[in-house]
């Protein structure tokens, strides 16, 4: 019986045709390595490239989606957890019966001390830490500290507050400084996969046109902040689902109040020393603050597994070895550039019309005259209107670029213009839609200043070297004013309203003065970035091209080739034997035991 031909050919063996196939090539172990790996006959080169940054820019739209869901949670936590915590102490009856003379006003007094001193000394710790962790790092990193603070509330007392609140304070201004440098990375890198045919020509060490990637830094920043200003609608859910049910009506927490608005001093003054009706179980409390704290696990998670790095790694290491000296001057070096000094008070005025939102406009105008229960959903108004004027921030895509800060400032000042005439009386609800209207103008006003100013800076400052310099100093004059805020706390209503129209008024001359300077062609005076000062081990600088240069470095070169990190040599001989080859690097070995070469005795 003749035994069955095999299915398929034996790889190796010799086939009945002997040594070669039909086609004349041969099968056995002589046969070509291409016919055994060769590449995949309907391969397209050109459609695989497509597909594969096609993905990359997909990839960047998750990281711009995850950052900005994490800063949204991060920051609705712990406005949240804030917010009731202290109506919660404010009441007598609760801290008599919960704590006894622990004295819970004192804590929290310390505690907001901590959380508004602390910033501060921002500017001289965050570049550094920034350039330490690398910037989704630090996301990470501060966003952690958030969740700290909110666990620190499961046992409430002076060395869990008070040192939460103080780290806190010191996780501020690099948690929105890293958050804007990454959105602003996100749409240079949306660009670069966008028009890679582009940089395969140009070279990669050509810098991009200048400006190339506005349009895509105005709708992620647009992003951003539409997702930024739901954070303080989502505080407000722990006031709307569980704290009004235990809270006393205006008639109760309003009995004594006599002046609103304009004619009102300080900070509710005359409130009712008691507004909970009953006191809300231990069981009822934890629960809420498990939920809180559950929610700041998730923005840790998401930064920590959707966001992915702002720079390469060769460009981390490139940022950090510009001496950590460097790093530490640079952002005060800054101050030389007129743009950023012009720019200085709408940094402070972003920072004031914040907090007015949510004391003076919330507390003055909307508690004092419609009651602490109501709180939540003035708020929320004010919310909701950001959030959706956020998208108006396109407008810069067809609007001259001053357009969208001008027309916030503009609204912001007829709006606190009116409020110097607008005194609410106490108890009085007729007037709540002008409330609600105003709160969601203020809002439309806060997006447009807060859209405006991140995509300007972005704008203005492309250099990677620089970007999280600039958004530090942005974010430590926001920090500076929030400090002024609180100090200011006890003011007459009519004196912050001069205070914010003073200050308004002179960031909107300032700034409109800058661009009339960049018009006429002034050139600004930025400090110089150092070159990189590698402290090479193994393998890094193997390739003969420097994978790692920066832009700057690229553009200082001027194209010099591999003679591009060399030093300019003084003209005429030079004493003893002349070396073999200017331009040779030293290999790795060399260069890992600190030589200069075979020369190096």
């Amino acid at each position: 019986m003749e035994a069955e031909p095999q299915l398929y050919p034996v790889a190796g063996a010799v086939g009945a045709q002997g040594d070669e196939d039909q086609l004349g090539v041969p099968d056995g172990p002589e046969a070509p390595l291409d016919e055994l790996v060769g590449a995949y006959p309907n391969y397209n080169e050109q459609e695989e490239e497509r597909r594969y940054y096609r993905r990359k820019r997909l990839g960047v739209l998750t990281n711009v989606l995850a950052a900005s869901a994490g800063g949204m949670l991060t920051y609705g936590v712990y406005l949240g957890l804030l917010q009731m915590q202290l109506i919660l102490h404010y009441d007598e009856t609760y801290r008599e019966v919960k704590y006894g003379n622990m004295g819970l006003p004192d804590i929290d007094s310390k505690m907001l001390m901590g959380i508004n001193v602390t910033p501060i000394v921002a500017l001289l710790y965050t570049p550094v830490l920034i350039r330490f962790f690398g910037t989704k790092w630090m996301m990470f990193l501060a966003v952690g500290i958030y969740a700290l603070f909110v666990s620190t509330n499961y046992w409430e007392r002076y060395y869990t507050l008070v040192p939460s609140a103080v780290a806190l304070g010191m996780a501020i201004v690099p948690l929105w400084a890293s958050m804007g440098n990454y959105i602003t990375r996100m749409a240079q890198k949306y660009y670069e996969y966008s028009h890679y045919k582009e940089q395969d020509e140009q070279g990669p060490q050509q810098r991009p046109p200048r400006g190339s990637h506005a349009p895509y830094l105005l709708v992620f920043q647009a992003i951003f902040y539409s997702f930024f200003h739901l954070s303080f609608a989502c505080a407000q859910l722990p006031m709307i689902y569980f704290l009004n049910h235990y809270l006393y009506d205006l008639n109760h927490t309003l009995y004594k109040v006599q002046n609103c608005g304009t004619n009102s001093q300080g900070i509710l003054t005359g409130f009712n020393k008691t507004v909970l009706r009953t006191l809300p179980r231990s069981r009822n409390l934890i629960v809420v603050e498990s939920v809180l704290m559950a929610v700041a696990f998730l923005a840790m998670l998401l930064v920590l597994g959707l966001c992915g790095a702002a720079y390469r790694p060769t460009e981390e290491i490139d940022l950090r070895s510009v001496g950590w000296g460097n790093i530490f001057q640079l952002p005060f070096k800054h101050v030389r550039d007129f743009r950023l000094r012009h720019l200085v008070p709408f940094f402070i005025y972003s920072g004031f019309e914040v907090l007015f939102a949510c004391t003076g406009l919330a507390l003055g105008y909307g508690v004092c005259s419609v009651g602490l229960e109501r709180l939540a959903y003035v708020l929320v108004a004010y919310s909701l209107g950001a959030s959706a004027a956020s998208a108006l921030g396109l407008l810069g895509l067809w609007l001259p670029r001053p357009a969208p800060l001008v027309a916030g400032a503009g609204l912001h000042l007829l709006l606190t213009v009116s409020f110097f005439f607008w005194a609410p009386a106490p108890r009085v609800l007729q007037h709540i839609g002008v409330l609600y209207a105003v709160a969601v103008l203020w809002g439309v006003g806060s997006a447009l200043n807060k859209t405006g100013l991140s995509t300007l800076l972005g704008i203005l400052y492309e250099d990677k070297e620089r970007q999280d310099f600039i958004f530090t100093i942005y974010h430590w004059w926001q920090a500076i004013a929030i400090f002024a805020v609180y100090l200011g706390s006890s003011l007459p209503m009519k004196a912050k309203l001069t205070v914010l129209l003073v200050t308004l008024v002179a960031a909107a001359a300032s700034y409109l003065w800058m661009e009339q300077k960049l018009r006429r062609g002034v050139v600004p005076r930025q400090p110089r970035i150092p070159r990189p000062q590698h402290k090479v081990r193994g393998y890094r600088y193997l390739e003969e091209d420097n994978s790692d240069e920066s832009d700057t470095e690229g553009e200082r070169g001027g194209g010099r080739g591999d003679c591009a990190e060399e030093e300019a040599r003084p003209v005429g001989p030079e004493p003893g034997p002349k070396p073999a080859g200017l331009c040779r690097r030293p290999c790795p070995y060399e260069q890992a035991l600190g030589g200069d070469g075979p020369e190096e005795q």
